[in-house]
């Protein structure tokens, strides 16, 4: 790599690559479609395969490298974002979506980059190194492309799963595959008896999909046993549960029937952490802290509900003789017969003395402090109490079983690579934990069952749904078939185009690239020597976003008792490390005066010394690629500080959307889409003399408008165009750190930013600056643009405030709900005073905004000044809730009677307003509902006055304009 500007620092194709990387993660009807990786084994952030792809070689390739060229390596060989536009127009007009076969070559993932390119552009012997490499995706490509490849991560399930996902199928391949589906076989074989009696038989025939339970307290009150559901809907239809409370001298108990419509359902019996006692003669609310005293006491129970099944019926041809069997799905509630609840009871007291002493369950507890610490308020202090006592007994079974076999296998010898498949049959045991929980639940839309981590956290769940572990498709089946397909799947990955028939073949050279994968502090890799990796790619934690550790406890107390015992090295604690992890853990704080703020600044100073380290060990010449996604800026904040106090620069900035469109995670929230590439080099020496930031904040505003409109050509929208935008921010910040002030802070302001800078300094500084300044001068330049985009600036009639913000939330966030910090940060870079908006267009609710529409506003008497002294939001609800209410001719009469028709402040208002908010079902043809239902009721009433009353004045909305195009 004798050229030093690399490919990276000039050009990325973001569009494509972002539109791939979705693509990469969207389902498909077509069958096996989706990257292998991502269901072998839970892993709570894990980046597209393409957009590591992309990251490393962009960051290796030099900048004269055809552009052409780079995309035909990656494996992008037609236009992707062409494709996407064709496919939403279909799914627009109501027409069946093209799929795939609009793309015209398969997705980008499964192309292997050809090597002797790379040789020929001088990358031979490239060594590359993620320091913090989760769940192995970009290892995983750096194996692939053939470079010498370093991974490594603080948590051991993490790094079990890099060996899983990388070193065993690239040096074993086949084999190893081979002996797993022959371990998978013998674990059926040994399991299945074991179980007879743990779940009732069922008639011929029928197969239970899931067992579905209440959680159940005593009602201190009249003593009845309340089975405890939010809802009792089961299904899209309207079929659900009516329950049936029954008032018996012996018990007060509730039964329960299927319904098939929803107006037959019962209420819920519980409702924000309440419950509701169902019997009739009582009726009275328990409070949540009734609940958890009767949870951590031990009286928090289950009752069996219902069951969903499928059954094959007979059919009949018109001849009368017997047709094709058809397999037809449904519910039935539960009947004495179905709870066994007794014999699992006897089973597992008889099992759970021997199970302990032998270490074949987790005796652990859960972590005290912990950041989401409800299954302790619910009775649940061991990790083991996470799991009801028919799924304990399941797990305890397979736990077992496997430790039968594995102690089978070591006295008479054991190979490596049977030693690795019985890693993967370990995974398959896991896999089956999350889909067995008292935290893993019915998903109603769907129709199967919803897995404990379908979110990031310990969600407790009133209601949950239980797997059989042996019945025909489902259970062991069904995840040990999972694992299996993974494991295919990534052994073709790096089998380097071998045909997946022919991965059996003796004949398949399989590709032993270099790999080390090590389990460790990423602040201290001293097996590396200093300045000896080409390049580091990494997806640092995202601050307060993932509790990896927390999370991944759930996982590592039962791995222990499997794959543990092949390798030992891994699992040596009795939980994984969260004192050295790298996340801003308020619990590491707790009882501790500002923990947030201590947890921000332990994130900062943990990130400075893994950049250290990797300053060290990186090559003067080397390129460091980070990929991060937040949208807080207090992380930003954090990670860049820590950068740039290690010794780094940044030197470019990409956003590429890496999120799928119906990740839980995203979904209907003000959240971030797209993934911040920032490219950084190791820093010279440092100037003696610091520059003043009122030097360089003109720069900053000018580097942000020298790119915006890049970024939205590329598709950027929304609250990624913000963050987007923190990229060159940033670049040019970085140049000239470190920075101060050469005058302080006005006061107002400096009492504003003294918890920012708690993050940091023991003791505010008005002369200080932080990252956080090139963000606010970034936000305030995207603020501008954005707005001049909405409206047709009629003189210098700009947006007030209140107006300003209003618009922009909108637009930034496109939801009614949005962070408290960020709109704060918002308010700020306006102008507007956040806490004087509070009451009057919005309101605060815990740590988010919620936008107020016109009618929300009308009935908490708030619409303010109709004549838009305080702001022309004002008017402009004012005028849409008289539309709504009573008609746009009175609306119309109003705003002329106030003389705001006329006026280019209102007019601007109303352009840039419309541009924002939903449009309504008669213009969209979308049927919204909830919040956004209420905004697209403002658009409606205001775009139908607009054509009334403005058509010569206000043009229409763009965004109707391209709904049209959309449908054409």
């Amino acid at each position: 790599m004798t050229q030093d500007v690399r490919l990276i620092e000039r050009w990325l194709p973001i569009g494509a690559l972002g539109e791939e990387s979705v693509r990469e993660r969207r389902f498909s009807m077509a069958g096996k479609v989706l990257p292998p990786h991502n269901s072998l084994h839970v892993w709570w952030a894990r980046r597209p395969l393409i957009a590591s792809r992309a990251a490393i070689l962009a960051s290796c390739l030099p900048s004269s490298f055809g552009h052409d060229e780079f995309l035909r390596l990656i494996g992008i060989n037609g236009d992707p974002v062409a494709a996407r536009r064709r496919n939403d127009r279909a799914i627009r007009a109501g027409k069946t979506p093209l799929g795939d076969k609009e793309y015209g070559y398969p997705r980008a993932f499964k192309h292997f980059s050809d090597r002797s390119v790379l040789e020929a552009a001088g990358l031979s012997g490239i060594k590359v190194l993620d320091p913090t490499a989760g769940g192995g995706a970009i290892p995983f490509e750096a194996v692939r492309m053939g470079f010498k490849t370093v991974a490594n991560d603080l948590n051991p399930v993490a790094a079990l799963i890099e060996k899983a996902t990388i070193e065993y199928p690239a040096n074993f391949g086949s084999s190893v595959l081979e002996e797993f589906r022959n371990l998978a076989q013998v674990f059926l074989a040994r399991a299945e008896p074991k179980f007879q009696g743990v779940f009732p038989p069922e008639p011929s025939g029928t197969q239970i999909l899931a067992y579905i339970w209440a959680r159940t307290i005593k009602c201190p009150y009249c003593d009845g046993l309340i089975p405890l559901s939010p809802n009792w809907k089961l299904s899209p239809d309207g079929t659900g549960i009516r329950v049936i409370p029954v008032c018996e001298p012996a018990a007060r108990v509730c039964r329960f029937e299927i319904v098939d419509k929803l107006k037959e359902n019962s209420p819920g019996t519980v409702s924000d952490g309440d419950a509701t006692c169902p019997f009739p003669d009582c009726g009275r609310v328990i409070d949540g802290i009734e609940i958890k005293r009767q949870a951590q006491e031990g009286a928090l129970s289950e009752q069996l509900v219902a069951m969903a099944f499928k059954r094959r019926v007979e059919t009949k041809t018109n001849a009368g003789k017997r047709g094709r069997d058809r397999l037809e799905r449904g519910f039935r509630a539960a009947a004495a017969s179905d709870d066994n609840s007794k014999h699992v009871a006897d089973v597992l007291e008889s099992k759970m003395a021997d199970w302990i002493a032998l270490d074949l369950v987790p005796s652990e507890s859960f972590p005290d402090p912990s950041n989401d610490d409800r299954p302790i308020q619910y009775g649940m202090p061991l990790w083991r109490d996470l799991f009801s006592p028919r799924q304990l007994l399941g797990h305890g079974l397979a736990v077992e079983t496997y430790r039968e076999m594995y102690d089978a296998d070591a006295a008479a010898g054991i190979s490596a690579v049977r030693q690795a498949a019985y890693v993967y049959l370990a995974f398959a045991l896991d896999k089956f934990l999350n889909w067995n929980a008292r935290l893993s639940s019915w998903n109603v839309k769907a129709g199967t069952l919803r897995s404990v981590f379908d979110r990031h956290d310990f969600a407790f769940k009133w209601s949950y749904a239980e797997m059989a572990p042996f019945i025909a498709g489902e259970g062991y089946r069904w995840v040990l078939e999972q694992v299996d397909s993974a494991l295919e799947g990534l052994i073709s990955l790096v089998s380097h185009g071998a045909d997946e028939r022919d991965l059996l073949s003796e004949d398949v050279k399989y590709d032993a690239s270099s790999v080390t994968i090590t389990c460790r502090s990423g602040d201290d890799l001293d097996y590396l020597p200093s300045g000896s990796i080409d390049v580091i790619v990494m997806d640092p934690p995202y601050y307060n976003n993932v509790m990896y550790a927390e999370l991944s406890d759930f996982f590592y107390v039962w791995l222990k008792r499997t794959a543990g015992y092949i390798v030992p090295e891994l699992f040596t604690r009795q939980l994984t490390d969260k004192e050295n992890e790298a996340v801003a853990s308020a619990a590491k704080f707790a009882n501790q005066k500002g923990a947030d703020a201590l947890a921000g600044r332990d994130y900062q100073e943990r990130m400075q010394r893994i950049f250290a380290e990797c300053h060290r060990v990186i090559k003067p010449t080397g390129v460091m690629t980070l990929m991060f996604t937040h949208k807080a800026t207090g992380a930003w904040d954090a990670l860049t500080k820590g950068l740039m106090e290690a010794g780094f620069i940044i030197s470019a900035s990409w956003p590429v959307n890496t999120e799928p469109e119906g990740s839980l995670h995203i979904k209907d929230k003000a959240a971030a889409n797209s993934t911040m590439f920032l490219v950084c080099r190791p820093r010279g020496v440092r100037a003696a003399d610091a520059t003043y930031w009122e030097d360089v904040e003109p720069l900053v505003a000018k580097a942000v408008r020298s790119r915006v409109s890049e970024f939205q050509n590329a598709g950027i929208s929304g609250v990624d165009l913000y963050l987007a935008c923190f990229g060159p921010a940033l670049e040019e910040f970085s140049r000239h750190w470190p920075l101060k002030r050469g005058t302080p802070r006005p006061e107002l302001l400096a009492k504003k930013r003294r918890k920012q800078a708690e993050f940091f300094e023991e003791a505010f500084d008005p002369y200080s600056v932080t990252p956080e300044d090139a963000l606010e001068a970034a936000r305030r330049e995207v603020k501008t643009w954005r707005l001049n985009q909405l409206m047709n600036m009629r003189g210098s009639a700009d947006l007030d405030p209140a107006t300003s913000f209003y618009v922009l939330a909108w637009d930034a966030f496109g939801s009614p709900v949005f962070a408290y910090d960020e709109g704060l940060r918002l308010a700020r870079a306006v102008g507007a005073d956040l806490d004087q908006l509070i009451g009057r267009i919005c309101e605060k609710k815990g740590s988010d905004i919620r936008l107020w529409d016109s009618s929300a506003r009308s009935s908490k008497g708030a619409l303010g000044g109709a004549d838009g002294s305080r702001g022309m939001i004002d008017a402009l609800q004012f005028a849409a809730n008289l539309a709504r209410t009573r008609s746009l001719e009175v609306a119309r009469d109003f705003l002329k009677d106030a003389k705001l028709a006329s006026d280019p402040i209102f007019l601007n208002s109303l352009e840039a307003l419309l541009e924002v908010l939903p449009p309504s079902m008669s213009f969209s043809k979308i049927e919204l509902t909830g919040d956004l239902k209420s905004a697209s009721d403002d658009f409606d009433a205001l775009e139908k006055l607009r054509r009334l009353a403005f058509a010569d004045s206000v043009d229409e909305p763009k965004q109707l304009k391209l709904w049209a195009e959309e449908a054409a």
